[in-house]
């Protein structure tokens, strides 16, 4: 059997008991490392599976599937998944790469960014598309993610934006020449997302984001005990370097279809109140009580 077993979002602890039970009785355990990560070393994990854990980067699950398969017809194969197992379309990939094998396999859920964002207040069912935002370069500034950004706005929808990781990369040197030499890891911070999508906005000037008008909410170490959540307008996250704290960071734009109990429950955390409520009342509409 393959088990895709998802781990949750902070540490060693968050794996459900239905996920627990089926680790400790694999054979081997991978851990995929690349699309997100857990907020504690490998080795914890190893302490608390009483298991070794093989960390599985993006060349194994997307070129060494097959290594990670072999033998699963046999014996019980766990592949762990920070966050729940479908929020990534590898590990959809993988399991099809399983049935085509004729290995059996079972998923073991838990929770998500997608799902745990609704810590900051913003209900979920008015969320539209999530989109992925990607550290741009000086000759590389993909701007996709804004239409998707505009079909929510349009509907008055809220957006998550997922920021990148880049964990195990090679410069582009290192990789034409072929040498396995990676660069350090590095995390999107919610300052330097703000700052792309306002780049983007003054490109594509369709007056989707405002950075005066436009209320978003970050958020870091979602699920943890140190998690933070940071309300206020573009302007406001942009300036705010320092007190989002360590990664994983994420972001949300609010949708104009704000309700007052949602934008009341998300003042608790805004940079100015008085502004959060400005803003909420004269731009979105939202009438708050006094």
């Amino acid at each position: 059997m393959l088990y895709v077993i998802g781990l949750g979002l902070a540490d060693e602890r968050d794996i459900t008991l239905r996920g627990l039970e089926a680790v400790k009785a694999c054979s081997r355990v991978y851990l995929e490392a690349y699309t997100s990560i857990l907020l504690v070393p490998k080795e914890q994990l190893e302490a608390f599976y009483g298991k070794a854990v093989i960390v599985a980067d993006r060349d194994m699950v997307e070129t060494e599937s097959d290594a990670i398969l072999e033998g699963a017809k046999d014996i019980d194969v766990a592949f762990l998944v920070v966050g729940d197992p479908f929020g990534a379309t590898t590990h959809t990939d993988l399991l099809l790469r399983a049935r085509a094998l004729g290995i059996p396999s079972r998923v073991i859920h838990n929770a998500s960014i997608m799902n745990a964002i609704g810590a900051c207040g913003l209900q979920l069912y008015n969320f539209g598309q999530a989109v992925s935002l990607v550290f741009f370069t000086d000759n590389w500034k993909p701007d996709s993610f804004y239409d998707r950004v505009k079909e929510n706005a349009d509907l008055g929808m809220h957006t998550l934006v997922l920021l990148d990781i880049k964990v195990k990369e090679q410069s582009e040197e290192n990789l034409a020449r072929g040498r396995k030499i990676y660069e350090p890891p590095r995390y999107m911070s919610i300052p330097l997302a703000v700052e792309q999508l306002l780049y983007t906005e003054s490109q594509r000037q369709q007056s989707i984001l405002s950075p005066k008008e436009t209320l978003a909410i970050g958020m870091s170490r979602v699920g943890s005990s140190e998690q933070r959540i940071v309300a206020g307008t573009l302007e406001e996250l942009n300036d705010a370097e320092d007190i989002f704290g360590p990664p994983l960071h994420s972001l949300v734009i609010v949708g104009k279809r704000l309700h007052p109990l949602e934008a009341e429950y998300a003042e608790e955390w805004a940079i100015n109140k008085a502004e959060w409520r400005r803003v909420a009342k004269q731009v979105y509409g939202c009438q708050l009580d006094q």
